[in-house]
């Protein structure tokens, strides 16, 4: 599943000596970005604010005062107070880190945080060419996308808050190339006891026909409630039995931010969707073009069909906030350099997607909303506000309609003549 020749037969010498002159270059550019992007946090006024990393810390030092879901975070944050909304067997997961100095904390998370994208990026492509990943150019261009991953507005804001994201699709990464059906499942299991987002990965489990490691994911999901239940009974009582499913505690659905399909629809339409018939059609649009998406792909494109799940648990979640879409950048490694790279139609999504994250636009929109609670605004801005779902479906329709050309093509290619045995 290396890129086709006819990709790589365009490349002029002189594309050819840029590459390869960018590669020697890698382990540089990467410590520049990683440089660069300290020094935003260590010495920009609200470099280290990390809101969401602060709702972890503190949120679950709550547990020792028997109030976890009572906690709210507003010194950044004062027209929307953060409350804990993770399950909580996260509170027992962070609770230790509330013993360390914040500042030291803050650093370590970012610093981990781009070391697990690297990670991320270096197992995507493993997962995409098989042990060819591994050679040393496969390596240098796992830097580089490292290097620009950190400045995509899925990363980017994923660092400025201390959010979990990528640590989680990590995990969810491990869990998918592992073969052992416990470790699979149990990753699965422990990462969806963190944040429930993760729990899709089940369905991959599912779809490949991994019995055992589906099946274990929701043991050890099951495990994870169960000793919260245990630790921290009330607490645990008080989110499954009353607050999970409450989109509206997690924050603002119609903000600009939220990039699910309910809060793009919400915005075009002026009001929250809720789970009503137009959100339950679209979500069956949706399911439908992710099987046909997963059908157009090759069944040992392990990394092609594991977006194809990861897009659509972004898409149908209440709220997926612009920095849960960190699978962007393994989406646009499988465009780049997966099966359907020699294709035009690829290059120019893998552009689009790339110029939307590099600039932000959720970012660049959310100047022109009035407050993060108002959903009604100009139809230009809230269509312009749907860019992550209009592109994920961009997606599935490309990745349908080339799986069906390349498979065209192949039918209609001739059959080899057989030379005969002298």
């Amino acid at each position: 599943m290396s890129e086709t020749p006819s990709a790589s037969a365009v490349r002029s010498p002189s594309t050819s000596a840029r590459v390869a002159r960018l590669l020697r270059l890698a382990p540089l550019l990467l410590a520049v970005s990683v440089l660069a992007r300290m020094a935003w946090s260590l010495l920009s006024p609200n470099g280290m604010n990390l809101v969401d990393l602060h709702v972890y810390v503190d949120g679950s030092a709550a547990l020792l005062r028997g109030n976890l879901y009572d906690y709210t975070y507003s010194e950044f944050t004062p027209d929307f107070p953060l409350p804990f909304t993770y399950p909580p067997f996260a509170a027992l997961v962070f609770l230790p880190l509330h013993y360390l100095p914040f500042g030291l904390v803050g650093v370590c998370w970012q610093l981990l945080t781009i070391g697990a994208l690297y990670l991320l990026v270096k197992m995507s492509i493993e997962l995409l060419l098989g042990t060819r990943g591994l050679e040393p150019r496969w390596t240098s261009i796992a830097l580089v996308w490292t290097a620009v991953g950190m400045w995509t507005e899925p990363v980017r804001t994923t660092l400025d808050y201390g959010q979990v994201n990528v640590f989680l699709a990590l995990g969810a990464m491990v869990a998918v190339r592992s073969s052992r059906w416990w470790v699979a499942g149990g990753l699965v299991g422990f990462v969806a006891g963190i944040k429930l987002t993760p729990a899709i990965t089940g369905l991959y489990f599912v779809l490949r026909r991994r019995w055992k490691a589906a099946v274990f994911s929701a043991v050890a999901f099951g495990l994870t409630v169960g000793v919260s239940y245990l630790l921290i009974g009330s607490e645990a009582r008080r989110y499954f039995e009353h607050l999970l499913g409450d989109a509206s505690r997690i924050g603002p659905v119609g903000s600009v931010w939220n990039q699910s399909v309910r809060g793009a629809l919400s915005r075009v339409v002026g009001h929250d969707v809720q789970s009503g018939p137009l959100w339950l059609t679209a979500v069956a649009v949706l399911a439908a073009l992710a099987f046909f998406a997963w059908r157009s792909l090759g069944r040992d494109d392990l990394l092609g069909t594991l977006l194809v799940v990861q897009m659509l648990g972004l898409l149908i979640s209440p709220i997926s906030w612009s920095h849960h879409w960190v699978w962007l950048i393994p989406m646009l490694i499988w465009l780049v350099h997966g099966p359907l790279s020699g294709l035009l139609g690829s290059r120019i999504l893998a552009g689009c997607w790339l110029v939307s994250i590099l600039v932000g636009v959720p970012w660049v929109l959310s100047f022109f909303q009035e407050t993060i609670w108002l959903i009604s605004r100009p139809a230009l801005l809230a269509w312009l506000g749907a860019v992550n779902v209009v592109g994920a479906v961009a997606f599935y329709a490309w990745v349908i309609y080339a799986g069906r050309l390349t498979r065209r093509r192949a039918d209609r290619s001739p059959e080899p003549v057989p030379r005969p045995v002298p």
